[in-house]
């Protein structure tokens, strides 16, 4: 009996997210759907992205937390509209959530939206919420065998985006692994090796956000 539940709850998040999706594609707004575990510097990663690309394009946030507006300060404190989703102990976003929430931003001239998922590595691959694509972060402090431990996440997502490396010389983390295992799940992503603290390699996902903003726009 739990299993037709589980599904009606799946096929009623797809059918907002196509919504969400449809719209975001006649809006051509870019939309990515951030993953990670907690502590990835995942919010960091975006405050960097959004003071850098500020001049180029656009953009504005979804914030999910369990509890808490933190991060959503932070991101709005960069000039971008912000807007937060508590979940009160719920492990992600839904479609629902991320329509209500846009129903109160002004996205008509929005070039990206990022949407910053509950910070896990489980339940947020399992839920669309009408992105283009999704985004894993993973930090070089997490261990280069996550991509092994949480497959679907890596399965699942466009790009990993591997942060602080800066951190390399301190922990045991190979990037070579990491960037094995993540394709032998997924021949496609790409992956960026990444300092959102000192902005070592940003400039590669920069281009790749140009490349994707163009693509929508044409």
């Amino acid at each position: 009996m739990e299993i037709p539940v589980i599904r009606n709850i799946l096929e009623a998040n797809d059918r907002i997210s196509e919504q969400l999706r449809n719209m975001f594609r006649q809006m051509h707004i870019l939309t990515l759907n951030l993953m990670s575990s907690p502590g990835s510097g995942k919010t960091t990663l975006l405050e960097r992205t959004l003071t850098d690309l500020k001049e180029e394009f656009t953009m504005a946030v979804i914030e999910g937390d369990v509890m808490t507006s933190n991060d959503a300060k932070r991101v709005a404190a960069t000039g971008a509209q912000a807007l937060q989703i508590n979940t009160d102990g719920g492990c992600h976003l839904d479609s629902s959530m991320v329509l209500q929430a846009c129903n109160q931003m002004q996205l008509d001239d929005t070039d990206i939206l990022f949407v910053e998922n509950v910070g896990n590595l489980v339940c947020p691959a399992e839920f669309e919420v009408g992105e283009d694509y999704k985004v894993t972060i993973l930090s070089v402090t997490e261990g280069d065998d996550k991509p092994e431990k949480y497959p679907l996440m890596f399965a699942e997502s466009k790009v990993m985006i591997l942060n602080k490396i800066d951190l390399l010389p301190y922990v045991d983390f190979s990037l070579e692994r990491a960037t094995r295992f993540a394709s032998q799940l997924n021949k496609d992503i790409k992956v960026f090796p990444v300092s959102a603290r000192t902005g070592e390699g940003m400039d590669a996902w920069y281009e790749w956000l140009r490349q994707e903003v163009a693509t929508k726009k044409a």
